[in-house]
This record gives C-alpha cells, sequence and structure tokens, in this order.
C-alpha cells in the first residue's frame, strides 16, 4: 500500500463502473467515481500482482462528461447503489455501448462496434422496485467497497414518486417491523399497488404486519404488506386478501421495459403460424404479445406463481410449462424461432446446446448481462452468427444495461 498522491488520467469506464487509468510505472489502476478524461491525484493506492486499486484524491481536471450528482447520498455517503451518477446522461449512454462492445470483443471474439444505446424516458424515479438492507435500525444501501456496512437513506431518487412517498412512510412505521428484518422491498405494480415485502432469516411468525399497515394508512399510504421468511413462501400479512403477486419478476423500470420487449419481438419479424419458444417467459407479456401476432407459443417459465399469474390473463391459446427451461426442453415443440430472457447468470449449455440443436431460423436473446450474453453467443457459434445487437438505457445512473441480440443460422 503507497500513501503516494500520484497523478492520472482516466482513458474509460469498467463494467463495475471504475475508471481505468495507468500508473507511472505502467501498471493499470482502477478507480470509482471518476470521469473518463478526468485528471485526478490518487491515494490509498493498493497494489496487486497485475493490477492496483486506488482512490481520487482530487480531480485536477474534469473529464467533458462529469456533473456533479443530484443525489446527496452518493458522494456523502458513497452509495453503492449507483455507480456513474457523475456523468452526464451522453457519457453514461457511451460508458454503456462500450461494455456492451467490450464484452463481445473480448469474450466472444467478434470484431463489432459498439451498439447504439436506445435512451431511457427518464433519468430519475423510473424504478417500481427498490431493495433496502435493514441494519441496527438503519433503512438504506450498502456503500461503495464496504458492503458489510449499511447507511440510512433519506430519500433514493431513482424510485418512482409513490415509492418515495411509501419509504417515507416505512421509515416512520420503523418500529413495527421484526427484529430480525433484514430487507425491504418497495414495489408499485402495473396497476399502481403499492406493496412492502418484509424479508427475515427465520420462520418465526411476525405479529406486528397489522400494526405496520396501520401505521402506514394513518399516512393515507395504502399498500399490502408481505412477510417473506428465508425459509418459507412469501405470503400477504395485511392490506389485501387476494393481492397481486408483488414477489414474482418483473422490470424495475416498465417503461423500458416495454420498449426492450417490443423492439425483441419486431426482431423476430412475421411470426404469424410460426412456433415460437419463448423461454424464461416470466409473467407472460411477450408470450401474449407474440401470440397476438398470430404466433404458436410455447412458453417455459420456472416461478409456479409467475406462471399462474399469466394463466389468469390469458389468452388461452399459448402453451406454458412450469419448470426450469433445461427440465422442459425435450416436451417443446421443434421452434421456427426462439426468444430467449434469461436471468443474469444466462442460459444453462444444456440449453444453448437444445438451441443449437432446433431449426429455428432466429434466435432473438433478451439480456441484462453482457457478459453473460457474450459466453452465450460464443455458445451457439456452433450454428448461429450475430446478424445484429442493440443495448437500452433501461438502469440510468448504473452501469447495467439491457440488451437485444439477434442471431442467424450460419
Amino acid at each position: 500500500m503507497s500513501q503516494d498522491l500520484d497523478t492520472v488520467e482516466i482513458r474509460g469506464i469498467t463494467s463495475s463502473g471504475d475508471g481505468v487509468a495507468t500508473l507511472p510505472d505502467g501498471m493499470t489502476v482502477f478507480v470509482p467515481r471518476t470521469a473518463p478524461g478526468d485528471r485526478v491525484t490518487l491515494t490509498r493506492i493498493h497494489r496487486h500482482k497485475r493490477f492496483a486499486r486506488a482512490t481520487a484524491d482530487k480531480v485536477v481536471v474534469p473529464g467533458p462528461g462529469r456533473v456533479p450528482p443530484p443525489c446527496p447520498h452518493y458522494d456523502r455517503d458513497q452509495c453503492g447503489s449507483c455507480q456513474v451518477m457523475h456523468l452526464d446522461a451522453e457519457t453514461q449512454r457511451a460508458v454503456r455501448a462500450r461494455v456492451v462492445g467490450d464484452a463481445l470483443r473480448r469474450l466472444a471474439r467478434l470484431e463489432v462496434a459498439d451498439p447504439e444505446v436506445v435512451p431511457a424516458d427518464q433519468q430519475l424515479g423510473y424504478r417500481a422496485k427498490v431493495t433496502f438492507a435493514v441494519q441496527s435500525g438503519r433503512i438504506g444501501f450498502h456503500r461503495t467497497g464496504r458492503p458489510e456496512e449499511v447507511f440510512e437513506v433519506e430519500r433514493c431518487l431513482l424510485a418512482r414518486p409513490a415509492l418515495q412517498e411509501l419509504h417515507s412512510g416505512v421509515r416512520r412505521a420503523r418500529g413495527h417491523l421484526p427484529p430480525d428484518a433484514t430487507r425491504l422491498v418497495l414495489r408499485e405494480d402495473a396497476d399502481g399497488g403499492l406493496h412492502v415485502i418484509v424479508e427475515t432469516p427465520g420462520g418465526r411468525a411476525w405479529q406486528g404486519g397489522g400494526a405496520f399497515h396501520r401505521v402506514l394508512a394513518s399516512s393515507g399510504l395504502k399498500a399490502t404488506i408481505w412477510w417473506h421468511p428465508a425459509d418459507g413462501a412469501p405470503r400477504a400479512v395485511a392490506g389485501s386478501d387476494t393481492p397481486w403477486p408483488a414477489t414474482v419478476f418483473e422490470q424495475v423500470h416498465p417503461a423500458m421495459g416495454r420498449t426492450v420487449r417490443a423492439a425483441a419481438i419486431a426482431a423476430l419479424g412475421d411470426v404469424t403460424g410460426a412456433v415460437v419458444w419463448d423461454l424464461y417467459a416470466g409473467i407472460g407479456d411477450a408470450t401474449a404479445l407474440l401470440a397476438g401476432a398470430g404466433a404458436l407459443v410455447t412458453s417455459v417459465e420456472s416461478d409456479p406463481r409467475a406462471v399462474a399469474f399469466a394463466e389468469s390473463l390469458g389468452p388461452a391459446g399459448p402453451v406454458r410449462w412450469q419448470g426450469k427451461v433445461e427440465e422442459r426442453l425435450g416436451q417443446l415443440p421443434q421452434p421456427d424461432a426462439v426468444l430467449t430472457n434469461p436471468p443474469r447468470t444466462g442460459m444453462s449449455a444444456e440449453v444453448t446446446a437444445a438451441i443449437n440443436a432446433s431449426p429455428a431460423d432466429r434466435v432473438v436473446y433478451i439480456s441484462c448481462d453482457p457478459a453473460t450474453l457474450a459466453r452465450d453467443i460464443t455458445r451457439l457459434a456452433e450454428r448461429y452468427r450475430l446478424v445484429a445487437v442493440r443495448a437500452f438505457d433501461q438502469f440510468p445512473q448504473t452501469t447495467h444495461v439491457e440488451c437485444v441480440a439477434v442471431l442467424e443460422p450460419r
């Protein structure tokens, strides 16, 4: 460890949000909260075998994309939930484009340019789901580089306005939370309903849900209260007998989620009469759109609550399978096209092998992780080649990015 104040110029941003520079001795150094073009002095330089990490002591010359972050928690508390709030929207999009392009070039060995990034509809106030950690009475987020520490969040600027109000009410009602609560998930559903999901490590029954609900209601906040013990199923304990399934996955940025979904379905082309696999189908939004476009859809989703919710909405035409995609592959009809939207971990080798063995003449892959997208494109290269990729600014103020990749037979 060195205390010397080296001055470096930041040449780029990594997928984790750290700036990249070179120390005077040629070693690569990663510096959080810096911007492309910044000249910064460094302190707390920790040298490893092949790289170093450091803290920016002072910004000597700011890069052209640097802006004052609008959230006081970002610098004051070193909030770890946002990584690039100190960059303007255009620079953020350039960073995300480079993250996608670098993953495809480095991991998939493809000669591709950085993709187009479709701008977000809004930079703040877009999240319909926010997860807070609970620690020693504090309701907040973890600090960058110090995941063991939680600081109190007064207001999250990424949350939608209704969730910001709900967050304020939850902070006032915290005395009614179970003493062993570890996380709170606040959600606004597609119909505007509010939900608080209280997570605990054990199964000891929480008796305070009703009181918690009443305190919120006294502030004019109508919300369904859920209790989710780590070793049990989530259950609604106050606010509704038949609540919307708030624990089922949905996009945290609904408007951009719809934009991504529409782009993916458009990329499939004319699906009239075509057999389409909709893998990792969630609550069936894409399934319904494909069926409406005339496709013969077979969808697979592992979460039984999501499948039940999708079936309650219809349409009746698509065939739905509940279970892991890997376990259902042998039961699916041969596809003419495949739409896949896996979790951040991507598709397993069994799934990519089944797609390679299928007669599908187009595969459209929705990805929330460029690294696993690149890996899976490599696995699919046995039969398919990448013909197009677009990125979407679905998570402003962070380095996360959503992509739609289109693959066709070689």
